[in-house]
């Protein structure tokens, strides 16, 4: 009972310093009126090795995207994953926060924690899947590479058995990226002054894939592997130079017989013009996977592709892809075969300076809400686990919601278990909403319906496909804050698994400008 009180302290202190982030993050402006200054920001990668039990290694990759709240406080979403040792598929996802202070001109000293959930190997290493990791260092700017950097961590999961101090070493890629916080009209400010020039072309995707497994292929425990996996994710790409790309993309089984199968996978590749409207592209990436008994040795995995990309409009394409993917540590490899649909988009170009508004009339306002969230499942049928079916369980995730119209929105959520020995569990869905306020008022209803991967943690959802239900209520504390409860339900179509869902948010409505 004390380590329970000690932990859900240090998740809300976690939360509290997010909040602290959001509602004093630099260049966020209220008033239309005014200007928006860029808001600086890292995409930072770790590596480390943990010491488990039985003086086994797992080196732990980890990536946090870190957003300036200003000069010494910076907070985002972060992962980790293994990509060496024997534990494949040992994900964690959750949210970082970091202190910092200049040293020197170009040496900084670096303290924060992260507190996230997921985990796998067993009951015995994340137990119910709560992992704590603070860390202390220094970063050094680089021009050419970024920040490089490095320092002692600490990582531990307090209901499993992992507690392990080590060194790390960190990059860190800068960037500035324009926010505006609560939601920003049109009617106003937007005046036809001179326009903003500078851009970044991107593009986000729902991906379907399909998995062909050689017959050779074993599981981690030495089964056959099924000769076919299924798969349902996302995907972003960020053009770097005008036909050269970034890519970045998650993707969870949901059908085959892997489910807990997920990968997370960051490359790049080049497009080729074959017409007007028409593209080829050759991309390799390389990243973490596991789970589902999926043989993929200590977690990394490479893959390289060949994709046709057809433009439907200006904005809205479709994308054919075959490739292969490989695990180097590990037994897993398949042909891919997958299909795309995606929205391609501009944002501004950034710059050191307030930019106003006027010189973005060309852009639109976009209007998201961004959800801190814990769900606790609560049992439904009496086969609803594999084990410990009695307990319920607990989990924390975010969820990104997008305001097509002023009560509508799409929304994407990724959740992971915290509590009731269930560690490795995750989740990843999709859907739509709808949102009303009442009377005009502080008190809003949603409701929402999504679908998606789902796996891990001895939850008994078939193939991984699940389908999720939820209407609530809200209050809208300000233009930027809101607290969301509601209630409903999540099955898995061929799985036993069905569970009452309660869930309670805190949501940041913001502003992202695209066209």
């Amino acid at each position: 009972m004390m380590y329970w009180g000690i932990s859900r302290l240090t998740a809300y202190w976690t939360v509290l310093l997010f909040i602290c982030f959001i509602s004093s993050a630099s260049g966020a402006s209220t008033d239309p009126k005014e200007k928006l200054q860029p808001t600086q920001a890292r995409m930072r990668l770790t590596y480390e090795s943990l010491r488990l039990p039985r003086n086994e290694k797992m080196g732990f990759l980890g990536g946090t995207l870190l957003y300036n709240a200003n000069e010494w406080f910076s907070a985002g979403p972060g992962v980790y994953g293994a990509l060496t040792g024997e534990q494949g598929g040992f994900i964690t996802l959750g949210l970082a926060a970091e202190l910092r202070r200049p040293l020197t001109e170009n040496i900084e000293a670096q303290a924060g924690l992260f507190i996230g959930a997921g985990g796998g190997g067993g009951l015995n290493l994340s137990g119910g899947g709560l992992m704590l990791r603070t860390h202390a260092g220094v970063s050094v700017k680089s021009t050419s590479l970024g920040n490089l950097g490095a320092g002692i961590s600490y990582v531990s999961f307090p209901d499993g058995t992992i507690s392990s101090t080590q060194p790390y070493i960190a990059m860190e890629i800068p960037f500035d990226t324009i926010i505006g916080s609560g939601w920003i009209s049109r009617k106003s400010g937007f005046s036809q002054a001179k326009k903003y020039k500078s851009e970044n072309k991107q593009g986000f995707s729902i991906t379907y894939r399909r998995y062909s497994i050689p017959g050779g292929v074993k599981t981690d425990s030495g089964k056959k592997q099924y000769p076919e996996m299924r798969l349902m994710g996302v995907e972003w790409h960020k053009m770097l130079a005008e036909n050269w790309y970034l890519t970045l993309g998650a993707d969870g089984a949901m059908g085959g017989q892997s489910n807990g199968y997920m990968q997370i996978l960051l490359g790049g590749g080049y497009r080729y013009v074959l017409g007007k409207k028409t593209y080829a592209k050759l991309s390799a990436s390389a990243g973490v996977a596991g789970g589902g008994d999926v043989a993929t040795g200590g977690g990394g995995i490479v893959a390289t592709s060949l994709a046709f990309q057809q433009m439907l409009t200006k904005r809205l394409f479709i994308e054919a892809e075959g490739g292969y993917i490989t695990a180097p540590d590990g037994d897993f490899k398949a042909k891919n075969f997958a299909t795309k649909i995606g929205y391609a988009f501009s944002t501004p170009g950034t710059q050191r300076e307030f930019i106003s508004l006027g010189g973005l009339s060309s852009y639109e306002p976009i209007h998201l809400r961004m959800r801190n969230t814990y769900q606790k499942y609560f049992k439904a049928a009496p086969d609803w686990r594999s084990q410990h079916s009695h307990l319920n369980v607990e989990n924390l995730g975010i969820q990104l919601d997008y305001f097509v119209a002023e009560n509508y929105y799409l929304t994407g959520q990724g959740l992971a278990a915290f509590r009731g020995k269930a560690g490795a569990y995750m989740a990843g869905l999709l859907g739509g909403g709808v949102h009303f306020p009442i009377s005009n008022g502080p008190i809003f209803v949603d409701g929402e319906v999504l679908l998606g991967a789902a796996g891990g943690g001895g939850l008994r959802v078939g193939g991984g496909l699940v389908w999720q239900a939820n209407a609530g209520f809200g209050y809208q504390i300000s233009d930027k804050y809101s607290i969301i409860c509601s209630y409903g339900r999540m099955e898995a179509p061929r799985g036993a698994f069905k569970a009452n869902v309660v869930s309670l948010s805190f949501a940041y409505n913001f502003t992202f400008f695209a066209k």
